[in-house]
């Protein structure tokens, strides 16, 4: 008795979903829908509410409409932290770029049965927890660490290096973090590149660095487009790496953010550089797909 009504009622379901096709999509998409409106749109929008409101004299949300929050943002000082993490960013995006492309291509040029194991071997050690890995190189660059032992320990110095504390340790450490997110798209557009093209220009007497210039570097740019771009956002708003092996005076968005909601409690500030932030990744983002991501 119970089977058969639960017959009728799938039947029923699905002779209403023939009906209605709408139906069955909305079907489909409300689980992904859910979760984004629930886990991604509704703290957006809290957030974005707050930053136009003002902080009561004990860190709680006065609910009065306020602009001073954005205004605040041309402030001399944040202007040089914004300054510094985009000039933070840009460095680690080079950095990335001057080594990931030629190990990309590299990769891409091994016999096909090499290619996943040497995939494999690139990814390995992110699988270890970002926070460990940020914490390994604390022991690396410090005074005391692996780095200034062993160039004291052989005399080819004569007292530590400044390798900790500074906006060199924060591009070592985003470099390490993000090294990935460059190789796998530049590996990605390198191999589906056609090098018979390439042979074709040599026919037409170009020598490697011309071949390069002119057919494999420009067929590739999506490929670069787009780990730039995985790399400059997470860069740009990153706050665990620089708190953790930059200094004092190595503060970037993302320590700002972080200090306005947890120490200062001022959340409509912060709120406000969030979402400056965000429009400006969106902007990057935005770039991306015009630039590179429609012929990726």
């Amino acid at each position: 008795m119970t089977d058969a009504s639960t017959t009728r009622q799938n039947n029923s379901l699905l002779a209403a979903i023939r009906r209605r096709p709408g139906l069955g999509v909305l079907a489909l998409i409300f689980p992904s829908l859910f979760w984004l409106v629930v886990f991604f749109f509704l703290p957006l929008v809290i957030v974005f509410v707050y930053s136009f409101l003002k902080r009561g004299p004990y860190g709680q949300i006065v609910w009065e409409f306020n602009l001073q929050n954005y205004a605040r943002f041309f402030d001399p000082l944040y202007l040089r932290v914004f300054a510094r993490s985009f000039k933070i960013a840009g460095i680690t995006t080079a950095v990335c770029f001057l080594l990931g492309y030629p190990m990309a291509y590299w990769m891409a040029t091994r016999p096909p049965r090499w290619r996943n194991t040497l995939l494999l071997l690139l990814m390995i050690p992110f699988w270890t927890n970002f926070l460990v890995r940020t914490y390994a190189w604390i022991l690396i660059l410090r005074d005391s660490g692996l780095v200034n032992n062993a160039l004291l320990g052989l005399g080819l110095i004569s007292e530590p290096l400044p390798l900790f504390g500074n906006d060199l340790a924060i591009v070592i450490g985003l470099v390490y973090g993000w090294f990935p997110d460059m190789v796998l798209p530049c590996y990605a557009a390198i191999e589906r590149l056609d090098f018979s093209l390439v042979e074709a220009a040599q026919d037409l007497y170009a020598n490697e660095l011309r071949a390069f210039a002119r057919v494999i570097f420009p067929l590739t740019l999506p490929g670069v487009v787009a780990g730039s771009i995985l790399v400059f956002i997470p860069s740009l708003g990153a706050y665990v790496t620089p708190d953790l092996l930059g200094g004092a005076r190595s503060v970037m968005i993302g320590n700002v953010i972080q200090s306005q909601f947890l120490s200062v409690r001022d959340y409509p500030f912060g709120s406000a550089f969030s979402f400056v932030l965000m429009a400006m990744m969106l902007v990057a983002t935005l770039l991306y797909f015009r630039v590179g991501g429609r012929t990726l």
